[in-house]
Formats: C-alpha cells, structure tokens, sequence
C-alpha cells in the first residue's frame, strides 16, 4: 500500500506572463485544459488565478465563475480559487472575491487580512455561513506563529485550521531547501493544522518529497518553479506533476484518489 497524500497544482500564479514560460496558461480554456491534463497525470486539486481581458491579476468573481464553469466541463478535479492581492488589492476586494466565490475552497494571505484585522470577524464568518474552507497562505514561522494565536484567541474559527507554508518568496532565481520547512514545524509543535508547502526553484520538488515524509501535503507547479532538479524547464505543467508522481511512488506514496494497490 502507498500512502495518499493531497496533489494540488498552482498552473499560473498572479504574477507571471507567457514571458516567463510560452506553456503558462492564462487563458480559460488553457487554464482549463491545463486541469485535465494535470488531473490525468495525478492531480486531485487545481489553484486558481485569473486575469482580466489585459492578463492583468483579478479578483473577479464573475471571470473565477466562467473560470469554473470551463475546468468542471472537463474534470471532476478539486477547485480552489486564490484571493491574493498581490500589491493590487484590497481586502475589502478580497472580501468581496471571497464571499462570491464559485467554489468552497478559497485560499488567504494571512498577511494581507491582516492590513485590516477589523473585517477579520466578519470575514470569517461569512465564509462559515457560505460554507466556504479557508487555507491561510504563510510565508514564514512568525506569520503561523500569530495564526495559531489567532485560533486560541477564537478570532479565527477552527473550522479554518488549515494553511500552506510557502518556501521561500516571491523574486527572481529563488531557490528553497527541504530545510526551510523545520522552522515552521518547529513552531507549530504538536499543535493541530492541516498543513501543506509549496517551494521555489529547481528544488522545489526535493522540498515536496521531503513534505511527504514529514507528513504534508503538497502543491506544484508554474506559479512557483518551472525547473526540473537538474535544471532543465518543463514542458508544461503537467510534465512537472507527471516527474513528481513518479518520483513520490518511488518513495511509497501515491496522489489521493489514484490507484493505491
């Protein structure tokens, strides 16, 4: 038996062009073929950013909705959509995103929510009504250090106990280490957290075979690394999910949902 772990793909981010890489989807039907083809491979969870009709960075939940729409024609596959800033939003933009979410799985900058701590309760609990799951995104041990007490304070529901430490950040020819996941281990102790990493760079997929072992869940692709180990780019995104399944099966583990024989 191979133990199942959660595969979450990140195809674009909200800050990359085709600049970046020719195969970046940015379009609905290449962000939706991009599902298919990645829940194919192994996939059982999608990240979703979406542009405006000047591929900028958006929030908008009607693009998010005809987003959906494409990727559920296609794929049964898991949907997150992401309420990033990104330096361009508010939170009461993402506030809105949020509460008009096409889905019931949205993800958060801790740090962003926290430009405005007095919308946290409302916040939080409309998404409980809506029946929405928050991820909190977190990019350091600090930032989990300061959700934890937001958990003990009750500010922020245990319904929303889960979050995604990302290694390293957002810049030019960053490269995470499997090491840069012990601080954030460290600090949660044995404090309860469904958590899972994502890393930058051509280590990106050690860091996630280290995940594994350590008992997370992972999150791949171009939004944060479209290198292979040894340097070479991927063809696409799911040329990168494809290594890391065969990568993590050589390990015992195999993506939820596949065949676990």
């Amino acid at each position: 038996m191979k133990t199942p772990f959660e595969l979450m793909v990140a195809p674009n981010g909200a800050r990359l062009t085709k600049l970046d890489h020719p195969k970046l989807p940015i379009l609905i039907d290449e962000i939706s073929d991009t599902a298919l083809a990645c829940a194919k491979v192994g996939a059982n969870a999608i990240h979703l950013h979406v542009r405006d009709s000047q591929n900028r960075h958006s929030l908008d939940p009607k693009i998010y909705e005809k987003t959906v729409k494409a990727i559920k024609s296609k794929t049964s596959i898991h949907l997150q959509i992401s309420s990033e800033a990104a330096g361009v939003f508010n939170v009461y933009d993402q506030k809105h995103c949020l509460e008009n979410s096409p889905v019931n799985d949205v993800s958060v900058s801790l740090s962003e929510l926290e430009r405005s701590p007095e919308l946290f309760s409302e916040i939080y609990n409309n998404a409980r009504i809506a029946g929405i799951d928050i991820q909190h995104i977190l990019y350091d041990a600090q930032e989990l250090k300061r959700l934890l007490k937001y958990y003990d304070r009750g500010t922020i529901p245990e319904e929303s106990r889960r979050a995604i430490f990302v290694l390293g950040k957002y810049k030019k020819n960053q490269i995470s280490s499997p090491k840069d996941i012990n601080p954030f281990l460290e600090m949660l102790g044995n404090q309860k957290l469904q958590w899972s990493v994502c890393a930058f760079g051509l280590n990106e997929h050690r860091c996630l075979l280290e995940t594994l072992n350590l008992g997370g869940n992972v999150r791949i692709g171009f939004e944060n690394n479209t290198m292979s180990n040894d340097g070479t780019v991927f063809v696409n995104n799911e040329s990168s999910v494809k290594e890391f399944v065969k990568a993590a099966d050589r390990i015992g583990f195999k993506p939820r949902g596949a065949n676990n024989e």
